[in-house]
Formats: structure tokens, C-alpha cells, sequence
């Protein structure tokens, strides 16, 4: 998408926590905040300047978002990367998995919404249904309360892009990694990719 879409200035993890105190299904602060939590779940500045702030939801409680944010303004991000108004009560499609969240149209962007799927009481990643995990692992908390996604899945979705903060955030988390959560991300990605064998070969 390109850069005519109005300026972030994301939301601080307190105010995510906030705003999203009351959603009703659970919810995990992603992105490049998740890698930092996993390093130091105490942190409050990060490591880096962060551009956006995610929070990932499943998409049977998507709906909720709206309850949490009255008032805002709600993007959906449809492929190949168009923003169209997200009116509430719409259930989205499951090619969308990303909104944009602001509080008006003069507003910065503040929250970016990521949505996965899910069955039962497994999470299913949106990058393919055989990457699966039960939904009591695919998070863990701050010391302050904050539920994250845990770093091993933040790293397997950020394994495709492969942006230089990706793979800085890589090499910085992959010494707090333990051994299963270093063998499921080899597991995850692709045969080939650089961060399969390095994953194994840290251990």
C-alpha cells in the first residue's frame, strides 16, 4: 500500500491494553512489540522505533473490534492491498487479515488489527492450515499483564518478508529461544530457508 494513506502514530502497549481490555475473545500484542516482550517482558521502550503497532485476534471474535474502538474508523485492507471502510456488524472476508484503525478521518492511524484463524481450541496460521498450535500456546504475558504472541509464530510470519528489522529482530530473540521453540520454527518454514538452520544450529 502505498504512502499517501495519512501518517501512524501508534498506540503505546498500555493503550492497546486499554482499549482492548474489555474485547471479547482474546487478543495478543504482534509485530515487532512481541519480539521485544520476549526479550525483556518488562520493557517499556523497545529496542527500536516501532512504525506500527499490531494486535492479532481470531476471526470469530473479529467482530468485537468495533466494540472496543466506538467510534473509530475501521479499514479493511483488501488484497491486493486496497483500504476500504470496515462498517461494523460486515464479517469480513477470510482473504482479509489485516484493518487499519484510527479514530477519524483527520486522525493518525494509531492500531493495526491482524486476523488469524482458528478451530476449536487450535490456532490455524493464515499463511497455511498445516501450522497449527492449541491457542493456550501461542501466547505469553508481561509483567505487566500484557498477553503477546509468542515469539517463535512472530517469527515465522515475519520469516517472508525478510526486511532487515526482520532479521534484527531475528538474531536479537533467538538467544532467548528454547529448544521446542526453536525446533517448531524450523518445523514452520519452508525447506531452504536461511533461518531454518539457524534456528537448529543456536541450540
Amino acid at each position: 500500500m502505498g504512502e499517501d494513506l495519512g501518517r501512524w502514530e501508534p498506540a503505546t502497549p498500555a493503550e492497546v491494553g486499554a482499549l482492548f481490555a474489555a474485547f471479547r475473545g482474546p487478543w495478543w500484542i504482534a509485530g515487532g512489540w512481541a519480539i521485544e516482550f520476549a526479550i525483556n517482558p518488562s520493557t517499556v521502550d523497545g529496542m527500536r522505533p516501532h512504525a506500527d503497532i499490531d494486535v492479532l485476534v481470531l476471526r470469530e471474535h473479529h467482530l468485537g473490534a468495533h466494540d472496543v474502538l466506538p467510534g473509530w474508523e475501521l479499514w479493511a485492507a483488501d488484497p491486493p492491498g486496497t483500504l476500504r471502510r470496515w462498517p461494523p456488524g460486515e464479517v469480513l472476508p477470510p482473504t482479509v487479515h489485516d484493518v487499519w484503525c484510527r479514530q477519524s478521518a483527520e486522525a493518525p492511524w494509531r492500531v493495526q488489527l491482524m486476523i488469524d484463524e482458528s478451530r476449536g481450541t487450535e490456532w490455524i496460521s493464515r499463511r497455511g492450515n498445516g501450522i497449527r498450535r492449541p491457542l493456550a500456546e501461542i501466547g505469553q504475558v508481561t509483567t505487566g499483564g500484557l498477553p503477546f504472541l509468542r515469539p517463535e509464530i512472530q517469527l515465522f510470519y515475519k520469516s517472508r518478508g525478510m526486511r532487515a528489522k526482520d532479521e534484527q529482530d531475528f538474531l536479537a530473540v533467538l538467544p532467548h529461544l528454547g529448544a521446542d521453540q526453536r525446533r517448531w520454527l524450523s518445523d514452520a518454514m519452508p525447506k531452504g530457508h536461511p533461518w531454518r538452520e539457524l534456528s537448529l544450529d543456536h541450540g
